[in-house]
C-alpha cells in the first residue's frame, strides 16, 4: 500500500474543518494576513487561500461583513466580490497559467458550505488531468504545492497588477 503525506490534513479533520470563531471576520488588522492566507484586501471584500485546498491556488472571496447569504449583501458588496473575481482569475493566470476554472458559492450546510454563515465565493484552479482515482476511491485529494508556497507565489504575482 502506498501512502501519501498529507500532514495539513489533520489539522482539518481535528478542527472539525473550522477552528475558534469565524475564519473570514478577518477585521481591518492587515498584521496577521500572511499567516490567515490573506492574499488580497478590497474596501469590501478580501480574498484569501483555503487552508484545505481541492487545487493548488483554490482562493476564496469573502465580504468583510459576517453575512451567511449573498442575498443579504448589498449591491456594493456583490459588485465588489465579482470584480475581485476577474482580478484574481487574473492573478491565477499569471501565476500557475491554469486552463479553466470552477467558481461557486455553497449557501447552507445541506449544499456543502463548510461554513454556512459567513458567504464567500470559491475559485477553483483547473488543469486538463487534474483529476484522478484519488478523490473517487480514497476521498483524497492531492495538491503538489505547500500552501507557504502558493501564498507567496499568488501574493508576489498581485503586485504590480493595479487594484
Amino acid at each position: 500500500m502506498e501512502r501519501i503525506w498529507a500532514p495539513w490534513r489533520m489539522k482539518y479533520i481535528e478542527s472539525g474543518a473550522q477552528g475558534e470563531g469565524c475564519i473570514f471576520c478577518v477585521g481591518s488588522d492587515a498584521s496577521r494576513d500572511e499567516e490567515k492566507y490573506v492574499l488580497h484586501r478590497a474596501d469590501l471584500v478580501f480574498t484569501m487561500l483555503n487552508a484545505f485546498p481541492y487545487t493548488s491556488g483554490h482562493l476564496m472571496i469573502a465580504p468583510y461583513r459576517h453575512v451567511a447569504d449573498p442575498a443579504l449583501m448589498n449591491e456594493e458588496e456583490l459588485s465588489e466580490m465579482m470584480a475581485e473575481a476577474v482580478f484574481m482569475l487574473k492573478v491565477l493566470r499569471k501565476a500557475f497559467q491554469p486552463e479553466g476554472f470552477n467558481l461557486g458559492i455553497n449557501i447552507g450546510k445541506p449544499a456543502g458550505a463548510g461554513i454556512a454563515d459567513h458567504a464567500h465565493l470559491h475559485i477553483v484552479p483547473r488543469w486538463g488531468g487534474d483529476t484522478n482515482f484519488m478523490p473517487v476511491l480514497a476521498d483524497t485529494r492531492i495538491i503538489p504545492q505547500a500552501l507557504a508556497d502558493t501564498y507567496k507565489k499568488l501574493k508576489q504575482a498581485t503586485e504590480g497588477m493595479g487594484q
